[in-house]
């Protein structure tokens, strides 16, 4: 439509004479002026599209001119009128009749005009409408997309022609064959025609035995027939395709029923609401609208195509061939990708939409459409995410009553292929973007923003409620009491933890999230965790009393600041436990990451990256690995499927381990393999730690060049001596630091007696100035083992000129000191301080300490080393030296987390304790073992020998057991806040009683789901007991006063355990409330009063299973812990999981997508699970939950019902 139009004078007066005369309409109007709020009484005429106004009737000369192409008029109000005149100009004015003339032109005001009589304004209306040319534009859009499909639906037909053609072609080339063969028989009857003509005239009688018996022969002929047809009918052949049309027809039936909801999609919600975008007072914008509708009306588009295919191979029954239907829709389906990758953000976008009650009250006008039966827009947004696995059902069905030699059998699979394929990528994709919505939904809860969670590298570990203890100066605890409601109220904080930082923030009221001023982002890779208090330290031992060895504490060191201390304070001791491992494990992989890349990276000719990119068994598929296009947190493509060999491979490769995989292997492993193979893996990469690194890279690792390194150290400046490691200088080890917190590590390398034995102390500044070397022969290696202290720090320059020039000659001392800053950095437990008196005297030990080129205890081949350095058997040595101690970290660091998360484990299988106490007994006994190592193996051998002593959770048995206390109470003398908090209480005990293994393979849903499932089934029982407690006290009152008071008082309990983050208990108790033999009774629901069951309505939205819980987990996700989830959505959530995907491919490897979305779901499951309520145990009021003999029966619970309100008569 054009903005402007050019025309001179002349047209005008000219188009202006015809209107006065030939005027569709005619007569006088009151128009606004623009400047000011005065009508002005004006003579109109309509002509055609374009109206004229004069100031008189008999003006000739046009004042102004409207077009009206692509207008719309409406309705409008009487103005309001500021005085009060008189009472008939009142009268006179309210009979006026208003419409307005709006312009589709921007910036063009509209036109506002009035007449005296309604009849005529609705004449004008429908004059101006009719000028408008608004039916010619909508009816040429439909036009054009009918003309659009048209062009498509020809383009079909020719494809299809282009088929016949080559059929007929083939049809005329079987006719040319068949004309041979008619004449090749003909040639025959001509030879034996002479034989036929010589037959004499046969007998009369005979004549008549010809004729009886072919008569006999036809009536033979045509009963074997029969009898042929009606055993084809009865065959199975038949029955197939009898199937296999009603498949056909079910699936017309369907595509016909999709078209129609994708029509009311399309034209109920999308394009109204584009409309609705481009009013004035827009309640939606258009990129609202694009992202919560994606590409709906593209899909519309091809399936209309589809359906009216289908719909013209239907008229050609019996013979249906589809497969070249599906061979044109094939490569147009890619277009799904994007509405399934998209579809949870377009659901999240349309829920942020919602908030506005504009668009809310213009959705439900939507929605109140006849034609949507009741269904939401969510509803219809979720159709298309179903459409691609229905066709691969119906495929399959299709060819499973398809005979193998049916002539389109072939392309029915090759289409079953490619939807299935295309699915796997849907698949991988909504599992590769779980993660980083997880973290786009906690950066848009933060007020301030994270930029840090916009990296797609980070990978959330976990969520909870911590509480940070405040602190005074000199880092010292401040004595407050665990019990403190200030420090529980004010120092609570909602902790965040990825694989790369830990977030610390405060909640508000509204449940946004603010991160803290100081200390709210902090960077693992500047963090130490400190999981105990020194025994030594007067105020960490009091503080550990105090707080029940409950608080842990997160030493930074920022680069470009003040170190500082975060000390955090657990519920739980097993909430603690948790915590800290996941949090050593992240700081250990960054460590682990940053010393094994410096090591390669300084004694090898490639780095890390470079190796693992150039090793392809990490990123390129195999017969027995399958890589997602989606990288992991150490940009390693994740792995989709893969073999039992080569999982546990990666879970041991040295160079790099994902905390998600780790997570991943460790909760879902039972699926595929055993506990015995995976600690068989750990030992044999620890005897062996070669193994661990694929022989190309061991090849690149060793491969050192003598020249170009000489080269290296000549320059002082060289790029490889100058690199700095990736993690903060290392702590108690500068001068400034405490004597009483200095750490002696003790690094005893062992040597082959080829190599003899090495005095690492000349990592150190030498005390001496010069150093001499003698060109004297060296005596035999000696094959002892002499031990590295590493807790001295290199001597100034000042102190020792000379260090400057051996730390750039010697590579060896540069490889020391970062060794030794990268072990005191990686030791996540602090190491046990050494003795006063010792630290003091070090310093005259090293004073009197002789040079090293002279000490006894040097080996003489090192006494008077060259000035060229190492050679390379000894470089080799030190690299060997590294991975044995990185393999040992891994080993360590894997049984931690398997230890701390999966106790359950080994508490079941007796053997498999006392392998790993084996393993790590012999660890112990390892001569090389670090100190940091050491107290890491005596901790895990700790938390593996102990009993659950430490367990002061209640069980649900031993509640069960104190039933011989005193009387219990009534439901009449217990409050609500006293149910509420009981019922959570059991809810809680018993929902964190069921262990992690029960979650895999569906047990639940299985025949023997009582022996193999047994603590799902006895919440499942729990939750059953409760609610109908719930329904037969309210039934056992006879008036209906009291019952109305006792659905008042439950709603309440309800209520209060909403308020206690107990969602089950909610569940339980509404749907007591919902049961038919309560909900019928409504003589009672009428005395209920309107705030109740206001109150009731509220619960039932935010537990309603309407969109898989959506209202329900949005309320988790902004909630703290703890809280009692529905554990059905759960299972629901694992159920459609299990169903839609096999646990192994048909190659059988191991489809490690699926592990990764159960292993999610169950970090979520045990997340909740870890935190405990802080609620005292009321026995009395237990007692009356759990009696079983206030339950009444469903059957006479219906009865009692119809004895208190009887049906009334029909």
């Amino acid at each position: 439509m054009q903005k402007s139009v050019r025309y001179n004078e002349g047209h005008a007066l000219y188009l202006a004479f015809l209107a006065r005369k030939e005027g569709t309409k005619r007569g006088f109007l009151s128009k606004k002026a623009t400047e000011a709020s005065r009508w002005h009484e004006k003579w109109f005429a309509l002509y055609q599209n374009v109206l004229f106004y004069f100031e008189g009737e008999q003006s000739c000369r046009p004042a102004g001119m409207y077009l009206l192409e692509g207008c719309s008029c409406e309705r409008a109000l009487a103005p309001p009128r500021a005085g009060a005149g008189p009472g008939g100009a009142r009268d006179a004015l309210d009979k006026q009749y208003y419409f307005t003339v709006l312009f589709g032109h921007e910036g063009q005001k509209p036109l506002e005009l009035r007449c005296e009589e309604e009849q005529d304004g609705k004449e004008w209306m429908e004059a101006i409408h009719q000028a408008s040319y608004a039916d010619i534009l909508i009816e040429r859009e439909v036009l054009m997309q009918k003309y659009i499909h048209l062009v498509q639906i020809v383009e079909t037909e020719k494809i299809a022609a282009n088929q016949l053609r080559h059929q007929l072609e083939d049809q005329d080339t079987e006719i040319e064959r068949l004309k041979s063969e008619i004449i090749a028989l003909n040639k025959t009857k001509e030879r034996m025609r002479p034989y036929q003509s010589n037959q004499e005239d046969e007998d009369p009688d005979i004549k008549k035995i010809k004729k009886v018996q072919s008569f006999m022969r036809g009536w033979l002929c045509r009963r074997k027939w029969k009898t042929i047809v009606q055993d084809y009918i009865c065959s199975p052949h038949a029955e197939s395709m009898r199937k296999r049309n009603q498949i056909v027809f079910t699936m017309v039936e369907a595509e016909s029923e999709y078209v129609h909801q994708l029509y009311i999609l399309v034209n109920g919600f999308l394009r109204p609401l584009r409309m609705a975008a481009s009013s004035k007072k827009p309640p939606i914008s258009h990129d609202d609208v694009s992202s919560i509708f994606l590409n709906s009306e593209t899909i519309m588009f091809l399936h209309e195509i589809f359906h009216q295919g289908l719909k013209a191979r239907i008229a050609n029954w019996p013979t249906l061939i589809l497969a070249d239907l599906f061979d044109i829709l094939l490569p147009m389906l890619n277009i799904y990708q994007e509405f399934v990758r998209n579809h949870q953000y377009s659901l999240q976008v349309l829920a942020n939409c919602k908030q506005n009650r504009d668009f809310d009250k213009l959705l439900k006008q939507y929605e109140a459409n006849p034609a949507c039966e009741g269904r939401m827009l969510e509803t219809f947004l979720t159709y298309p995410m179903f459409q691609i696995p229905r066709y691969i059902i119906t495929l399959h069905e299709l060819l499973a009553h398809t005979p193998h030699e049916h002539v389109e059998r072939k392309s029915l699979e090759f289409a079953k292929s490619k939807l299935e394929e295309l699915s796997r990528v849907m698949h991988d994709e909504v599992s590769d973007t779980e993660n980083i919505r997880k973290n786009l939904a906690i950066e848009r809860m933060i007020v301030e923003g994270c930029d840090i969670l916009l990296d797609t590298s980070q990978t959330f570990i976990r969520q909870g409620s911590l509480i940070q203890v405040p602190s005074v100066e000199r880092g010292k605890l401040s004595k407050v009491r665990l019990g403190s409601l200030s420090l529980k109220k004010e120092g609570e904080r909602q902790c965040f933890l990825f694989t790369k930082h830990f977030l610390i923030c405060t909640r508000s009221s509204g449940g946004k999230l603010h991160l803290l001023k100081t200390g709210g982002v902090l960077s693992l890779i500047e963090c130490t965790l400190v999981e105990e208090p020194d025994t030594s330290d007067d105020d960490s031992k009091g503080s550990g009393q105090v707080f029940g060895h409950l608080d842990f504490k997160i030493v930074v060191e920022p680069p470009d600041a003040a170190p500082f201390t975060v000390v955090l304070l657990a519920p739980s001791r097993q909430e603690k436990a948790a915590w800290t491992s996941d949090i050593s494990q992240c700081v250990d992989n960054i460590r682990c990451n940053g010393l094994m890349t410096i090591v390669f990276e300084e004694n090898s000719k490639v780095s890390v990256p470079h190796m693992i990119k150039s090793d392809a068994r990490l990123h390129k598929d195999d017969t027995d690995i399958c890589f997602s296009k989606t990288l992991n947190s150490c940009k390693v493509p994740q792995i989709r499927y893969a073999s039992v060999e080569r999982l546990l491979e990666r879970l041991t490769d040295l160079r790099f381990l994902s905390i998600d995989f780790l997570n991943t292997f460790l909760h879902t492993y039972r699926i595929f393999t055993t506990a015995a193979v995976v600690l068989g893996k750990l030992s044999d990469i620890y005897k062996r730690p070669f193994t661990s690194i694929p022989v190309r890279s061991l090849e690149l690792f060793f491969a050192t060049s003598q020249n170009s390194r000489g080269e290296h150290l000549v320059d002082g400046k060289s790029p490889r001596l100058c690199r700095k490691f990736s993690s903060p200088p290392p702590l108690a080890v500068s001068r400034t630091s405490s004597p009483v917190r200095a750490r002696k590590l003790s690094l005893t390398s062992p040597l082959n007696s080829r190599i003899g034995a090495l005095d690492l102390t000349t990592c150190s500044a030498s005390s001496s100035p010069t150093t001499t070397h003698s060109p004297a022969a060296s005596p035999p290696p000696h094959t002892g083992k002499v031990p590295l202290d590493l807790s001295r720090g290199l001597s100034s320059p000042e102190q020792s000129p000379g260090s400057v020039e051996e730390h750039v000659v010697n590579p060896r001392v540069d490889l020391c000191n970062k060794l030794k800053r990268s072990i005191q950095r990686a030791a996540v437990l602090e190491s046990a301080p050494v003795d006063r008196a010792g630290v003091e005297s070090s310093p005259a030990a090293d004073a009197t300490e002789p040079s090293p080129c002279r000490s006894p205890s040097t080996p003489r081949h090192l006494r008077y080393r060259q000035p060229g350095g190492f050679n390379n058997t000894e470089r080799t040595c030190d690299k060997e030296f590294i991975i044995r101690r990185t393999a040992t970290n891994r080993v360590l660091n894997v049984l931690r987390h398997w230890v701390s998360k999966h106790a359950q484990d080994f508490e079941l299988n007796n053997e498999l304790k006392m392998n790993v106490l084996n393993l790590l007994e012999e660890v112990l006994r390892d001569p090389d073992l670090l100190p940091q190592e050491r107290k890491a193996t005596a901790n895990i051998l700790r938390a593996l020998s102990q009993d659950d002593q430490d367990d002061i959770h209640l069980k649900l048995e031993d509640i069960i057991q104190l039933t011989d206390c005193p009387k219990a109470e009534c439901f009449e003398t217990l409050s609500a806040m006293e149910l509420a908090e009981q019922i959570t209480l059991l809810d809680h005990i018993v929902f964190r009683s069921i262990p992690y293994e029960e979650f895999l393979g569906q047990g639940w849903m299985k025949l023997d789901k009582n022996e193999r499932t047994p603590y799902i089934m006895k919440t499942s029982q729990h939750f059953n007991d409760m609610s109908n407690l719930v329904a037969s006290q309210i039934m056992n009152y006879a008036d209906i006063s009291s019952r109305a008071n006792a659905i008042e008082k439950w709603v309440a309990v309800a209520d209060i355990c909403r308020c206690l983050h107990n969602y089950n208990g909610v569940l339980e108790i509404t749907s007591a409330l919902n049961r038919s033999a309560i909900y019928r009774l409504k003589k009672t629901w009428a005395k209920v009063s309107k705030q109740t069951k206001a109150l009731m309505d509220k619960l039932q939205k935010t537990i309603s299973s309407e969109g898989r819980f959506k209202n329900l987990r949005e309320t988790l996700k902004n909630c703290n812990p703890p809280a009692v989830p529905y554990l059905g959505m759960y299972l629901t959530d694992l159920a459609f999981i299990e169903e839609g995907t096999p646990n192994f491919t048909e190659e059988g490897l191991v489809n490690f997508s699926k592990m990764r979305m159960i292993s999610h779901i169950i970090r979520e499951i045990r997340q909740f699970q870890q935190t405990s309520y802080r609620i005292d145990h009321q026995p009395k009021v237990t007692q009356y939950l759990l009696d079983k003999a206030l339950i009444i029966d469903e059957d006479t619970l219906y009865e009692l019902s119809l004895k208190i309100e009887p049906r009334l008569p029909a």
